[in-house]
Formats: structure tokens, sequence, C-alpha cells
């Protein structure tokens, strides 16, 4: 039997290159002899274990039928863990001793990194060693196999200098978080995984983002490459999901205490902050002092920050947190008769939703400068909105009334007629306005108040730049109508809510038909035969749609020809996505990378 490393795994490459014999050496031994057998007898006695006290215990495992090659697989492997070991204490020394020391080995152990059984040592030394020559990372980068082998420590390395190598790598990652987030948005069979119900933490602790922040170490570099990914991908898909993914890497990497990467970005303390108050759900006056003096002391040279501090706020979870929290104030204002020029935090969380808002064209014009809040949605705009919200309060409480007590009651003023004009005058000129009136009305769908949910719902579709037909949105208020059902057998409900209100939005194509199948999911049944049979002419798919849509369509169809009750789960098929690093620039001098 042959000694030394099974040929079968390595092919002998590199050994000759650390002067032991290899393949190359064999075969030369045996096609220039005359004896093959002894040729082979003198292999094994050169290169096999030289300690004599062994060699009479060979015929032994011979006897139980241990081959040659087992015990000396099994006796290098042992060595390897070792040598591995004693790698990684010698990785823990004083930083000169080590490099030293690692530098030596690698010079020895290099020329095998080939030889597969042998490549962990390598690896080992390569994982320990702070600064790799790049003739080493050269190699590893030119050959598929080694790469693959490469621990993330070592890639980071290669990818400072390499940045499509990078965005290869990263680009899965991205496409993957996507189609979570999406798959989150449009599953029709859970009503119970809400989009916007796990908190920051748990959010953060997803697959994506814990790889992300892995393969960005400690690296300032790799993670501005990584924000100049999610900026260029914001800016040419419009996606906000971009904008969360950046404020959860951040937090992850806070999470991990990456000083050398947290300390530095000029966003850190405001996105810690912003962090703790959504999920604590509140903004205390402390906390919203420290928010306000981070957009206030932005210095002049600095305004690139506004960039990052704008995609923060524009992420899906902040612009929720921010109205969710808006809407709270107003109710408070109306129970303590107050105005709400004169609360200093709704003045900062609408501050905040402008800037949000403002994201995608501020970072397209490259023109850093904060948006300034209207003074009018101030002064016009909410007390509009109050005094639609002191309607809805005010029915609600007439209803509660005993009979007798109702009619004499004051009843002449009206609280179910139209909103105010200048609630719709001012969602059709300002996002700010349009979100606060979109989360007013799930606000009036979380208390079923069908009243209050038709006249908000009536002029939603004028919302400014289509807000009320974003993918967050759509999912929370199809979310909050199920449960209203029974609500959809009256022709006012189905005429404000399809015609007024979802036909109005169907032009966004794949977005508001996924969201309206969601609901024929649910509410088939309690729809009049005519409303569903022209829902249904209206929803179905054309070749602009994509396959999902299709599918989630023919499925609707069987299920009402069935009239199942039950709500079989159907896992959506994923999604295609192209790379969407294609073309990315490399990223400017944001922070001084290292």
């Amino acid at each position: 039997m042959i000694m030394s490393t099974p040929a079968k795994n390595n092919n002998g490459t590199g050994l000759e290159d650390v002067n032991i014999p290899g393949q190359a050496y064999l075969r030369e031994a045996l096609t220039s002899c005359t004896d093959p057998l002894k040729a082979i007898e003198s292999f094994q006695l050169e290169n096999g274990v030289l300690l004599p006290s062994l060699r009479p215990m060979l015929p032994l495992l011979d006897l139980h039928g241990v081959r040659r090659l087992d015990f000396h697989t099994s006796l290098m492997e042992e060595l390897r863990d070792k040598l591995i070991a004693h790698i990684n204490e010698v990785g823990q020394k004083e930083p000169r001793e080590r490099d030293k020391k690692l530098k030596e080995l690698l010079v020895k152990s290099f020329p095998v990194v080939r030889v597969k059984s042998l490549r962990p040592v390598v690896m080992a030394i390569l994982r320990n060693t702070q600064h790799i020559d790049d003739k080493y990372l050269k190699i590893l980068v030119r050959d598929r196999e080694l790469y693959a082998d490469t621990d993330t420590e070592v890639k980071r390395q290669i990818w400072r200098d390499n940045q499509s190598l990078f965005g290869d790598e990263v680009s899965p990652l991205l496409s993957q978080y996507i189609r979570e987030k999406e798959h989150i948005l449009f599953d029709h069979t859970n009503l119970n995984n809400l989009f916007f119900q796990p908190t920051p933490k748990v959010r953060r602790q997803g697959e994506v983002v814990q790889k992300l922040a892995n393969m960005i170490g400690t690296s300032v570099k790799l993670y501005d490459m990584v924000l100049q990914f999610l900026r260029t991908l914001f800016l040419r898909t419009r996606n906000v999901h971009y904008c969360t993914l950046r404020a959860e890497l951040l937090m992850a990497l806070h999470d991990l205490e990456v000083q050398e990467i947290i300390s530095i970005d000029p966003c850190h303390k405001f996105t810690w902050c912003l962090d703790a108050c959504i999920r604590e759900k509140n903004v205390d006056i402390k906390r919203s002092r420290e928010l306000q003096g981070f957009l206030d002391n932005i210095k002049r040279g600095q305004e690139q920050v506004l960039g990052d501090l704008s995609m923060t706020l524009c992420d899906p979870y902040a612009i929720n947190f921010l109205a969710t929290s808006a809407i709270k104030i107003l109710h408070h204002l109306i129970n303590n008769e107050g105005m709400p020029r004169d609360n200093q935090i709704l003045i900062l969380l609408l501050r905040m939703l402008a800037l949000g808002l403002s994201a995608w064209v501020m970072i397209d014009s490259q023109d850093f400068k904060e948006p300034k809040l209207d003074c009018q949605v101030v002064t016009k705009f909410l007390p509009a909105l109050m005094s639609l919200m002191v309607d809805d309060q005010c029915r609600s409480l007439h209803a509660k009334l005993p009979p007798d007590e109702r009619e004499s009651a004051l009843t002449t003023i009206e609280h179910s007629g139209p909103a105010p004009d200048a609630v719709e005058a001012y969602i059709q000129e300002s996002s700010v306005a349009s979100i606060l009136a979109m989360y007013y009305t799930l606000h009036t769908a979380r208390l079923k108040d069908r009243v209050g949910v038709l006249r908000v719902l009536a002029i939603l579709s004028a919302c400014k730049d289509d807000r009320a037909y974003e993918d967050p949105f759509l999912h929370s208020l199809i979310a909050l109508l199920i449960p209203m059902s029974d609500e959809f057998a009256t022709e006012d409900f189905c005429t404000t809510l399809f015609d007024e209100f979802i036909f109005a939005g169907l032009t966004r194509e794949n977005v508001t038909s996924r969201h309206m199948l969601k609901l024929l999911w649910y509410v088939h049944n309690k729809l009049p035969a005519g409303r569903l049979a022209t829902l249904m002419k209206a929803m179905q798919p054309t070749t602009a749609h994509n396959e999902h849509i299709h599918k989630l369509y023919e499925t609707l169809q069987e299920r009402i020809g069935t009239g199942a009750a039950e709500t079989p789960v159907i896992e959506a098929p994923p999604m295609e996505f192209d790379s969407p690093l294609k073309s990315v620039p490399t990223p400017g001098p944001h922070y001084n990378a290292q």
C-alpha cells in the first residue's frame, strides 16, 4: 500500500514544491525501474512514518484487515487537526510574533493548497493572517474550488479590492431579502404573520441581515460598498425594502458592537434612537429632543448625510411608526382641546415623515436639503382631519346611547357626510397629508367603523404620487377589511371600496391585483353574485401580469366554484430576479474606508 496523502483526493498537486515526493516522482520511479514492486516498497520505506517503534505494528494492522491507506489517512487527519489547533493558538498571540510565525508557515504550506486533505491547514493560516499578500489572494480568486473553500475572514481581504466579486456574493442575498419581504406582503394564506408585526430586534435576526453583517465583519470599505449597492438599487427600483435593509444592517452591526463601523457612520445614533422609539412604540420628550438635535446639527459640508437619514426614515417600518404616532397625538389633542401647531413632538414626527417621503427625490437629484414642512399641513389640513376624527367619535358615542336618548340627543350635526374639502385638497398636494389620511383609514378599519372607513376611502385614490396604492398600506388595509366581511354584502360599501378606490389603482398591474385577489379569497362568499362576477372579470390577469397572479387567480376561481370554506396552504412560487447589482457604481468616498 502507498503511504502519504491519498492521491485520489488531491492528484499530488503541490507536494513536489515542498520537497515531498508526489505523483510525478512515483510515476518516474515506476516507469524507469525494472522491478515495480521493489520500487513501491522503496517508496513506502522512504515516505512512511519514520518511527522504528511503529514498523513492527504495521503487520498487526494487516492481520486485522486495516489498509495502510486508511491507517495513514487517519494519522494524517489527527495530525492535521492538532496543527490547525496550534495555528489558531498562534493567531491569538501578540501581533508581531503572530505575523512572523504565520508568514513563515504560509510560505512553506501554501504550495499544497490544492491538496484537498491538506487545504484546511493552509486555510487556517490564511484565516489567522491579518494582511495576506496579494500573490496568495490572486491564486485563490483564480481557482473556483479554492475560492469556494476560503473562509469569510479571508474573502473579506479579497472583496475589498474586488467590488464585482463582492457584488456577486451580495446580489443573491439582496434578491432573497426582497422575496422574503414581498412574500409576507402578498401571502394570501396567512392573516397572522402581518408585515408590521415583528419587532426591530426580531427582524434584524433574519438570515440575510446576519449573513451580510458577517460578510462585512469590521471592514468599513465593505460596509460602504453595501450601502452603495442599497442606494443604487433604491434609485433604480424605488423599492423601499432596500431602505429597511439599510437600517436593519446598521442596527445588526450595533448589536454586534462593531465599533469600527458604527463609530464612524453618522447615521448610527439617529437610527439607534429611532429604533428604540419603534421598539417601544413611543416617542418621549427626551428621545424627541435627541432626534431633533441630530436633524438640527447637520454641519455645513455634511449635507450628504441627509440622504442616508432620509433612507432610514423611508423604511416602511419607520413610516408606519411615525404616522401611527401622529394619529395617536391627534386623538390626544382632540381629547385635551389642544392645537396641532403647539405640539412639538407632532411637528417633529411630521418633519421626519417629510424627510423620509422625499428620500428618492433627494438621492436622485443629489440635492441634499431637508424639505420644508408645508405650514398649511399643520394649520389647515390637520384641523380638517381632526374635525373628521371628531365626527367619527361623536357618531360612535351616539350609537352607544339607548334608543330613546338618541332621539333627544343633538342630531342636527351631520357626522356621516363626505370628508371635509380641505382633507381631500391637501392629500392631493402633500405626501405627508396623504400618509396621515391613509393611517387614519387604518385606525377606523381597526375599530370596524364602516362609515368612518367609507368616508376616507372615498378620497384616498386622490393621494399624491399614488401613496395609497403602496404595498405596505394595502397589505395592512386588506388585513383589517377581511374581518369586516359582512359589510361586503352591502352595495354602498362595495361601491366605495371597489369602484372609487381599488379600481382606480389597478393601473399598478401586479401590485393592486395581488392585494385584491387576497381580499376576494376571504370575502367572495359574502359578495352579491353580480358584484363577484364583475370583480372576477375585472381582475382577470393579462399577459402583463406575472405567473403567480395567474396561478392565484385560477386557484381563486376553483375556490369560488367549490364554495370552499377552508383555506388551503399554497406556497407562493419563488419570483425570478435578475441580479440586482448589475452596473452598480463604485462607492464614493462616503466614509474614510479602511
